[in-house]
This record gives structure tokens, C-alpha cells and sequence, in this order.
């Protein structure tokens, strides 16, 4: 069993910090700021492709640029990297959704992977219509993912439900190969839909011991349906030919946050309704004053970044070998993919496609990228 391994698109901006400083005066001055065009995320895409990585995930959100729209202008930039778009499924049809995926499989050549995010902050998520609870979210996407392969099979299908009502839906062809569905979420709602739904299962980089038990959870519901589940971890990566390197650059991403930063982005994360990041704040806490390594929450795994930003929160930091040491630990309870990404995404995709991946090579957690990279 090999790893597979992901980068990221930053469509709402890149920089060498992980948001932007406000100071109430500018004399440390502002951080060098990326803005998302297509020029520059032609570069983070070309890097990743360059150092190994099969795809690169690409958010969905109100403060970012469409994750449909963004990736399809940068099919022709690149000539094997898959793209993992994330799409919310209540603020589109399902059986448009199977369209969109068909026909971007065709243009692509079959680089489409889909990442179905429900949604759990209800702000967010009221800012494109959609007034349902958490749970009816879930269940709302159980259906949709229903409707869609449904439609994938080029064969006109019918389905009545509680959110979703459809009629000879179909698509003009059925992708090929057919989208693989990542998909995650913590809680009771979510788990059984990933058993019934999901070929990915990501969680966000929680301790191993964390992510075995949740891994255990979803697997023994896949199996109760006959179903088999891969599984996936998002982390953000800080690696350096030194230990000490590592864990220096962990220090000013943390000394360029500013307080008040970190008490308004806590007060709003620890409102949202998703049991995967009310998880995510519970390992720091919200504590900038616990210093760098205060934030450790297991060997080489540091919640900092998760002071100020929403979802993976957590970070691999280390030399390259400890960053592979710590894969490997995740590999051993059953993580075959990693979606990674780092601060600014240009450079932190050569640190790890040049020091990193060469150490997973010569543990023999690579054999068969190969295929991976043209598989579905």
C-alpha cells in the first residue's frame, strides 16, 4: 500500500504568512502579498506537478475564486495533474453536478476528483441560500450523491426524496473514468454518509491515535455495506533540511499573528456547527501564548496555523525524514493520501517535492505513483 500524495490551490491569495498582519502601525509593514490570478496559480499547479504530486486541491468558499472555473482555465497549463474540486452540493442540482463532471472529464482527459463539502458554518453556508440545519445538510447530500451516480450512468434514473426529486436524469455520456468522491465530516450525521458515498474519506490532521479511531468508525460502516473506503488526511507541511530550520519557520508564521487576529478568528471558529473543527480547536485551545512548540500536539504535528484559519489546522514540521517518520506513522493506520500544502505554496511545494518525497521513495512508499496518476 502506497501514499498518494496532494498539493493545494491557494484561490484566495498566497503569502509568507498565514494571513495578512494588521498593525495598528506599519512600521513592521505589511507581508508580501500573492494575489489568486491565473498567472501565479498556473505556478503553484505547475510546481506540484513538477515535484510529484498526483492532484491539487482546490477550496470552495465565499473568499475564494470558484474552484470550477479556476481549475478548467488551468487544464492547459499542465499535463497530468489531476484536480480535486471542492463543491458544496445544496447550491447546485445534483444532475447538473454530473454534468459538469462529465464534461470536465472529457476536456481534461480525466482529471477530474471531486471533493463534496457539506458545510458546517450556517453563515457561510446563508450566504448562498441555503437554511438547512447540519444534520438536513447531510442527509441532503446523501441524496445528491445518490442523484449523481445515478445520472453517471448514462442511463435516465429517477428518485424521490426528502430534498431531491428527479426524472430521467442523465448525462450526455458517462465520465470516464469516473470521478473519485472525497468526502469528509466527524459527527453522527456525517460518518454513514461517507460509508454509503465516499471512495476518499479525508479527515483533517488530527493525532494519529485520533484519526485511527475515526478511520475504524467509518471503515466498519463501509464494510456493513459492502463498500471499501480509502482514506485521506489534510495537513499543511513545513519542511527543512534541519529539525531546527522546521521549527523556526513554525515560529514566525506564529510571531506574525497578531493577538486580537487570534481572539476574533477563535471566537468565530468555535461558533461553527462542524464537529471537525470544534475538533480542530480543542488541540490548541486558542492559546498563542503557549509559544511554538507549546502547540505540539503529537511528534512533529503542530496546531498553530489553526489559531486563524478555518479547517486543517494542523501542520507536519521537522526535517524532511521526521516529516516522512510522521507519514509513515499515518500510513501505518491506514492513510493512503495526503493533501498537503504550506505558506507560500510556491516554495513549501519544492521544499517537500525535493526533500520530502525522496524520503518516502526510499521507504518504497511511492511504488506505483505511476499508475495513480492515471487512474480514476
Amino acid at each position: 500500500m502506497s501514499v498518494t500524495l496532494h498539493w493545494f490551490l491557494p484561490t484566495s491569495g498566497d503569502g509568507r504568512t498565514i494571513v495578512e498582519r494588521f498593525h495598528a502601525n506599519r512600521t513592521q509593514g505589511a507581508p508580501a502579498r500573492r494575489e489568486a490570478d491565473i498567472d501565479y496559480l498556473a505556478q503553484v499547479a505547475r510546481a506540484a506537478e513538477a515535484n510529484g504530486f498526483v492532484g491539487v486541491l482546490t477550496p470552495t468558499g465565499t473568499w475564494c475564486e470558484d474552484a470550477w472555473l479556476t481549475t478548467a482555465a488551468l487544464i492547459a497549463e499542465t499535463k497530468t495533474l489531476k484536480f480535486l474540486v471542492a463543491f458544496r452540493p445544496g447550491v447546485v442540482s445534483p444532475t447538473l453536478a454530473a454534468q459538469m463532471a462529465s464534461t470536465y472529464q472529457r476536456i481534461s482527459g480525466g482529471r477530474l476528483l471531486l471533493n463534496v463539502v457539506t458545510g458546517g458554518d450556517a453563515v457561510e453556508q446563508q450566504r448562498f441560500g441555503d437554511w438547512h440545519d447540519h444534520d438536513q445538510r447531510y442527509a441532503r447530500t446523501d441524496e445528491f450523491l445518490h442523484v449523481v451516480r445515478g445520472a453517471w450512468t448514462g442511463q435516465p434514473f429517477d428518485f424521490s426524496g426528502e430534498h431531491y426529486r428527479v426524472a430521467g436524469a442523465t448525462v450526455l455520456a458517462p465520465p470516464n473514468p469516473t470521478p473519485r468522491i472525497y468526502f469528509g465530516g466527524s459527527s453522527e450525521a456525517a460518518l454513514p454518509v461517507a460509508a454509503r458515498h465516499a471512495d476518499v474519506y479525508l479527515t483533517w490532521g488530527e493525532p494519529p491515535a485520533a484519526v485511527a479511531e475515526k478511520i475504524g468508525r467509518v471503515r466498519a460502516l463501509a464494510q456493513a455495506r459492502g463498500r471499501t473506503v480509502r482514506f485521506g488526511v489534510r495537513l499543511h507541511t513545513i519542511s527543512r533540511d534541519t529539525s531546527a530550520e522546521a521549527w523556526l519557520e513554525a515560529a514566525k508564521l506564529l510571531d506574525a499573528l497578531d493577538p486580537e487576529q487570534v481572539r476574533k478568528a477563535q471566537s468565530q471558529l468555535g461558533a461553527s456547527q462542524s464537529v471537525g473543527q470544534q475538533r480542530m480547536v480543542a488541540l490548541h485551545g486558542g492559546d498563542l501564548s503557549a509559544g511554538v512548540r507549546g502547540l505540539e500536539v503529537h511528534p512533529g504535528l503542530w496546531a498553530g496555523i489553526g489559531l486563524v484559519r478555518g479547517g486543517a489546522g494542523t501542520a507536519l514540521v521537522g526535517s524532511h525524514s521526521e516529516v516522512a517518520d510522521l507519514i509513515e506513522e499515518y500510513h501505518a493506520i491506514g492513510v493512503e493520501e495526503f493533501v498537503l500544502s504550506g505558506y507560500p505554496h510556491l516554495e513549501e511545494a519544492y521544499w517537500f517535492g525535493e526533500g520530502v518525497r525522496p524520503e518516502l521513495a526510499a521507504r518504497g512508499l511511492l511504488a506505483g505513483q505511476e499508475e495513480l496518476v492515471t487512474a480514476g
